[in-house]
């Protein structure tokens, strides 16, 4: 294999891995809401059932952004997933637990998605010089 060749083939490795590891933080993200939304249903860890519900959802989390954050930067993918945690809690909060969710919420949740999506952008590795097409 040519070193061109063995450098493209490394570089759609690190792609993939990449890629794979912005899914299993989005993964991570929806554990986290489902951990936001548990706690809540706890009721401060006195129901039974939605603790152990929560215990669950805490240990899928922490697991799936541990594998996340061997790939993406920290800042950032603890970023991305608090932001996912926030908003999935705040938007399914109304609909489990009879939470308002007013214009101005909506808003700023609006602002932390603009904004996850933003550092999603930012973690896209730059094109090195084995990348570039090459000119005829």
């Amino acid at each position: 294999m040519s070193s061109d060749t063995a450098a493209t083939h490394k570089n759609v490795t690190a792609r993939s891995d990449r890629a794979r590891a912005w899914l299993v933080l989005l993964l991570a993200g929806a554990f986290e809401v489902g951990y936001a939304l548990s706690v809540g249903g706890s009721q401060g860890f006195t129901v039974l059932s939605w603790s152990l519900v929560a215990v669950v959802f805490f240990l899928l989390t922490l697991f799936a952004l541990s594998l996340a954050l061997r790939t993406i930067d920290v800042g950032i993918g603890y970023a991305v997933w608090a932001g996912i945690g926030a908003v999935g809690a705040a938007l399914l909060g109304p609909v489990f637990f009879g939470e308002t969710l007013t214009p101005v919420k909506a808003f700023w949740l609006t602002v932390i998605i603009v904004g996850v999506v933003w550092l999603k952008l930012s973690d896209s590795p730059k094109r090195t010089q084995t990348e570039q097409p090459a000119h005829p």
